[in-house]
């Protein structure tokens, strides 16, 4: 199993006994549940979280975690893009690869800033909080977390990206032309600097792969190696 998808697991079990001691299904197997105090459930939810959002901090954050995952990887802006034949007829085409990697550089240095944002999210996470999580979408933790800490995550972000991709002399001179071009209904009015692109990039790269991680556990539960998750699911099915 690998370690994102075992700390999820870990979070939806926990999840689950926050739930059922809460409902006190009246079973044999839900009454081993209610032994464990809700502060306890809860605590166990929160510090697998945020051990589970660390994980994938670091996998983003770590070299090419952006440039080498192509699930994440930033391209070109839109407006960039349909250029990509006229850099080459110009001799550009070695500056738009510079730039694109100058990008996923910039989105790898600034996703780190987001593990403690992520874990203040955590920390207040209430027993609603959890029950929603559970009984949601197969996305409902990834949208807790975008819901409590992106606009805080693009704050800390955008500094960090714009110090990296102000280093390419191509995101300059983008920048220069690209209000006038966006006015025009060119490119999306988003994209019309490159930090600003970038660091909305970088957010929905870490949580496509949060989102990822989650829809794997809650999509085969059972077939996971946490007794603590198998156990529970048992004892909420019943």
């Amino acid at each position: 199993m690998r370690p994102a998808i075992h700390i999820f697991a870990a979070a939806l079990a926990a999840t689950l006994l926050v739930l059922v001691s809460c409902l006190a299904v009246p079973t044999a197997s839900a009454a081993g549940v209610d032994s464990i105090s809700k502060a306890d459930s809860v605590a166990g939810l929160k510090a697998a979280l945020s051990q589970g959002t660390d994980r994938a901090v670091s996998m983003l954050g770590a070299a090419d975690g952006f440039l080498g995952n192509p699930k994440v990887r930033i391209p070109l802006p839109a407006g960039l893009a349909k250029g990509e034949r006229m850099f080459k007829m110009l001799g550009l085409d070695a500056q738009a690869k510079d730039l694109v990697t100058a990008m996923n550089r910039a989105a790898e240095a600034a996703v780190p800033e987001a593990r403690t944002l992520l874990v203040d999210s955590v920390k207040q996470m209430s027993v609603d909080d959890a029950r929603q999580i559970l009984t949601g979408s197969d996305d409902a933790a990834t949208q807790y977390f975008k819901r409590t800490s992106y606009d805080r995550l693009a704050a800390r972000f955008l500094p960090i990206v714009k110090q990296t991709t102000d280093r390419s002399e191509l995101a300059k001179q983008y920048n220069q032309f690209a209000g006038q071009v966006a006015r025009l209904g060119a490119i999306d009015p988003r994209d019309a600097r490159v930090e600003d692109y970038v660091t909305r990039k970088a957010l929905d790269g870490l949580f496509v792969m949060i989102a990822e991680e989650e829809r794997a556990i809650r999509k085969d539960p059972f077939g996971q190696t946490s007794k603590l998750l198998q156990s529970v699911f048992s004892a909420v099915k019943k």
